[in-house]
């Protein structure tokens, strides 16, 4: 894997297997399935490093808790579809993370930080508040991907 290189500018990892089935196909674009904490396989991968990185994980403590963790491989990678107006408009598909992490993720964003520390601290709800990425729609992907100048095929 390390040694691939493809010819594409946009590299999507994301951390859940029917998303990665499912992902639309994208111009110039790779999709990874990143399975969770494990990014052994990829940080050996240095080709990553000049290739537009983006991260699809769950919104919840683990799923930012990954997106660090990638970070401190690549640090130019950046969030795909976990953001505070993507959860609130999926509100009714909530469910409860059963064991969140709580402690601090220096590599995060400050909007990426600001919805961390809302999810740990449960500011949105009575529970610990989490989306599964695979609750969240297809046309609301297909938006995401264009919004990060992506082209559907």
């Amino acid at each position: 894997f390390a040694q691939l290189s493809p010819a594409c500018t946009h590299v999507f990892i994301t951390e859940n297997e029917i998303n990665f089935l499912a992902f639309p196909a994208v111009a110039d674009a790779i999709v990874i399935f990143g399975a969770g904490y494990g990014f052994d396989a990829l940080a050996m991968a240095n080709w990553l490093q000049s290739r537009k990185v983006r991260y699809w994980g769950d919104i919840d403590t683990h799923g930012f808790a990954i997106l660090d963790q990638l970070r401190a491989h690549f640090p130019h990678a950046q969030s795909f579809l976990m953001d505070r107006e993507t959860l609130i408009d999926h509100r009714l598909l909530w469910t409860e993370e059963p064991q969140p992490t709580l402690r601090d993720l220096a590599r995060l964003h400050d909007d990426e930080r600001a919805l961390y520390d809302e999810l740990r601290w449960k500011r949105l709800g009575d529970g610990q508040v989490r989306l599964e990425q695979e609750r969240i729609g297809y046309r609301r992907v297909g938006q995401a991907l264009a919004a990060c100048g992506c082209e559907v095929i």
